[in-house]
């Protein structure tokens, strides 16, 4: 094993050669092993392995495009799948520009060097790079703070509007609905959604956020609607939720009913802001307020995956809003 090698298994690996001549790996070592800790390898395949090992640390790949096997070009395209934060290098002694400008043109190199190397040039290219990838990685971060910014806004914004449909539906002096909806969803948990902060700006964030709360404040109140033209004391009110979220729902077992797909407890909450909801979801909110305002309520509890619910015939004592409450369970 080389001295930059040695080095490499001290600290975290930075940067990852790939070439199966010996004479241009032991002359990568050592011009670029002083600069940052060097890993080696002799092929696409080995390649491929160190970068599943390494890829976390690394910040620059440099591999040659014409070894056994593999073509480099696609050591660096798995790796701007795999790894996007770490800067490509291409580097050949053969003129093979068609391969060359594609893999650029794809994003899969952001240079390309030609052989044979002059010392002070690679060094360079080489402090180029890691420059690169240290202003990527900044721009990660900073975007990794605008998705947590993002992600937060986004999920107050909705509990505000829950809280508000409830209001709107005549909610003003108990909030036991919205005890048992914030309550159920945080039991049941929020997933974290992937969305791509790249092409939502905040103005897009508001829109959207707008259209979809307006949209599941009006399913929520047609449901209610259909809810209140039916007599409470008209047949078990349980079978009102099965009614509403379908399939989704067993039959109920004296005051106990099960439902089966928790994601529609949590689905306004959590969906991206250009993910519809489902009717089912707002049924459920719907169900709540029209359980409310006949002073009965719901105690839930997660049992085996699924959210079993109980049906209580008493009314909670009233409460000013607990909107700073609610916000905590998130």
């Amino acid at each position: 094993m080389s001295e930059a090698n040695t080095s490499s298994t001290m600290t975290s690996p930075t940067i990852l050669f790939v070439d199966d001549e010996p004479t241009a790996v032991k002359y990568f070592e050592r011009v670029i092993g002083a600069i940052a800790p060097v890993l080696v390898a002799g092929s696409v395949s080995e390649g491929r392995a160190l970068l599943e090992a390494h890829g976390e640390t690394l910040k620059v790949l440099v591999s040659d495009q014409r070894m056994p096997g593999e073509y480099g070009n696609v050591l660096l395209s798995h790796a701007a799948e795999r790894f996007p934060h770490i800067v490509r290098i291409l580097t050949t002694a053969y003129s093979e520009l068609d391969d060359t400008v594609e893999a650029i043109n794809l994003g899969q190199i952001h240079r390309y060097i030609r052989k044979p190397w002059d010392v002070r040039g690679l060094r360079l290219e080489i402090m180029q790079a890691l420059d690169l990838a240290t202003l990527l990685g900044e721009r990660d971060e900073l975007l990794r703070e605008k998705i947590g910014i993002n992600h937060r806004h986004m999920l107050l914004s909705r509990i505000g509007a829950v809280r508000s449909i409830g209001m709107m539906a005549g909610m003003t002096e108990t909030f036991d609905a919205m005890e048992v909806y914030f309550s159920t969803a945080a039991a049941v948990g929020l997933r974290d959604v992937a969305l791509d902060w790249n092409v939502l700006d905040y103005t897009d964030l508001i829109a959207l956020e707008a259209e979809r709360s307006g949209g599941f404040g009006q399913a929520t109140r047609a449901a209610l609607q259909t809810l209140q033209g039916v007599a409470f004391a008209e047949g078990h009110p349980l079978a009102r939720l099965q009614a509403l979220l379908g399939d989704a729902v067993s039959m109920p077992a004296g005051d106990v009913v099960t439902i089966h797909d928790a994601t529609l407890l949590t689905e306004f909450l959590e969906g991206g802001p250009q993910t519809p909801v489902r009717p089912q979801a707002a049924g459920w909110l719907a169900f709540l307020l029209w359980l409310a305002a006949h002073g009965v309520t719901l105690q839930t509890a997660v049992e085996g995956g699924a959210m079993q619910c109980r049906l209580l015939r008493e009314r909670h004592a009233a409460q000013a809003g607990n909107l700073a409450a609610w916000i905590e369970l998130f």
